[in-house]
């Protein structure tokens, strides 16, 4: 039976729909990310003068194993103060100063996030750790976002595994919305609460160590969608443990691997949200993986409201049996 169910971090509602799981051709069929192979990839070793220079390295064998670096067609650039600027009743415009920098994953050309190894997804987490920090420090920006686009059908546009880090000088909607969903409820952390229900719950939890709890949350507004938790509340991903990154990085790579073994070269979006660098309390950094199987159509833009094919009970079913003991 379809169900319409809230998303308490947005305010916004989702339908999931088992019916239209039935229809032909329910899942996008993946497309290649580069049209032209031929070109030297710029992010592969020995090829280090197609980026400028790197900002941060990291690796301990005299060969890099993590590279940040600026990127070539920025978003956000410059150190231009926020500016608003009213230029008519409905022209409203404001400078985009600020960092776009690309995170380069791993020195292997074939190895996404799901088939790195533990040293790998550790450097990797303490290179956004450090790159959010450098960012906080720098008058005029208020919010870091890190994600990874994988695959065409997720935004890349080169093949070799890389993610993305933007500072910017304003607070985007959908962090704007996530605090106020954590403003909203009532009682402790939203997002402590809910490590708490989906664990009594038991048949969303798709992975769980002494650290991190990974589920296919109750309100998932996209098939396979996965919500990754660190169990010790805090804001700020630039503040957290090291012990507490390094396990979400594990487990990044756990059910990433997972999902690729049940749904074969899937693309996805890994998406960090971290609070604002001087927001308060309340607030739960936290990662979405959100798989690209399906096309946003007509009634998912018109109305933002996303239907689901694949119930997350399902889907935890799916890939739970995948992950490792």
């Amino acid at each position: 039976m379809n169900q319409l169910r809230l998303d308490p971090l947005t305010g916004r509602w989702v339908v999931v729909s088992t019916d239209r799981s039935h229809r032909p051709f329910h899942f996008a069929t993946p497309v290649p990310v580069q049209a032209d192979t031929s070109r030297p990839c710029p992010f592969c070793p020995g090829n280090e003068e197609s980026t400028p220079p790197a900002l941060e390295t990291y690796g301990s064998s005299g060969h890099w194993l993590v590279r940040v670096v600026p990127n070539l067609y920025p978003a956000f650039e410059g150190d231009h103060p926020f500016v608003v600027e009213n230029r008519g009743p409905v022209f409203t415009q404001a400078t985009a100063g600020g960092i776009h920098e690309v995170l380069v994953l791993s020195p292997e050309h074939d190895n996404g996030w799901e088939h790195i190894s533990d040293e790998q997804a550790v450097l990797v987490m303490a290179a956004i750790r450090d790159r959010i920090e450098e960012h906080s420090a720098v008058p005029g920006l208020r919010y870091s976002q890190a994600i990874v686009n994988a695959g065409r059908e997720a935004g890349a546009s080169i093949e070799h595994p890389h993610g993305q880090l933007l500072g910017m000088s304003f607070v985007p909607r959908e962090l704007a919305e996530e605090q106020a969903g954590f403003a909203r409820f009532a009682g402790r952390c939203l997002l402590c609460t809910t490590v708490d229900a989906e664990e009594d719950a038991g048949h969303r939890v798709v992975y769980a160590n002494e650290r991190v709890l990974v589920v296919c949350p109750f309100w998932s507004g996209n098939p396979y969608e996965m919500l990754i938790i660190p169990r010790t509340h805090g804001p700020h991903l630039h503040r957290a443990a090291p012990a507490d990154l390094s396990a979400v990085g594990r487990s990044v790579r756990t059910v990433l691997g997972s999902l690729v073994e049940r749904l074969g070269d899937v693309s996805y979006n890994i998406v960090f949200h971290s609070a604002p660098y001087r927001a308060p309390e309340p607030y739960h950094w936290h990662v979405h993986v959100w798989p690209k199987l399906t096309t946003t159509a007509g009634f998912e833009a018109g109305t933002g409201v996303l239907i689901n094919i694949v119930p997350p009970e399902q889907a935890t079913e799916e890939l739970r049996v995948a992950v490792p003991a």
